[in-house]
């Protein structure tokens, strides 16, 4: 009777075990698509990416680049003060995109174009990104309000 419960525990074991393990790798082979890095386009020209790399890229949508009237294409470039890429987006934008304006978008670089497939514009004058704020500051190109809370 002693040795039967023993091994049942060890049998618990193993199935905890085995489902804990089948579990974590289900969530990693969920996630494998669902972690977006945030780059910069500096840090993008710096090192390109590869074309199958999902990732996001933001700054400022430079002024004098946005280009609409192509169907649903939509064609201007994003900084961050030090270096420009060119992105083209098909799609509807968000109501506050607009040149000048922060954003956030999220697709691949192909040939040097990035391709968007999701833009997010800020939503009012102080939203922005803390990981787009860190790479404005670093190029000196933003700096924040008096009364804004540094992040």
């Amino acid at each position: 009777m002693r040795g039967l419960k023993k091994q049942r525990r060890i049998q618990i074991v193993i199935v905890a075990t085995l489902a804990l393990a089948l579990s974590a790798g289900l969530i990693g082979y969920a996630m494998r698509d669902g972690i977006n890095f945030f780059r910069p386009p500096s840090e993008i020209i710096a090192n390109p990416p590869p074309p199958t790399e999902v990732f996001r890229i933001g700054g400022l949508v430079e002024d004098g680049t946005l280009i609409r009237g192509e169907g649903e294409t939509i064609r201007f470039s994003v900084t961050d003060g030090g270096a420009s890429i060119p992105v083209t987006y098909t799609g509807i934008l968000p109501d506050l995109f607009g040149e000048g304006e922060g954003m956030v978008g999220t697709g691949r670089l192909v040939d040097g174009t990035f391709i968007a497939t999701e833009i997010l514009a800020r939503h009012d004058e102080q939203y922005m990104p803390a990981e787009l704020i860190d790479a404005l500051e670093a190029q000196g190109v933003y700096r924040h309000a008096e009364g804004d809370p540094e992040s």
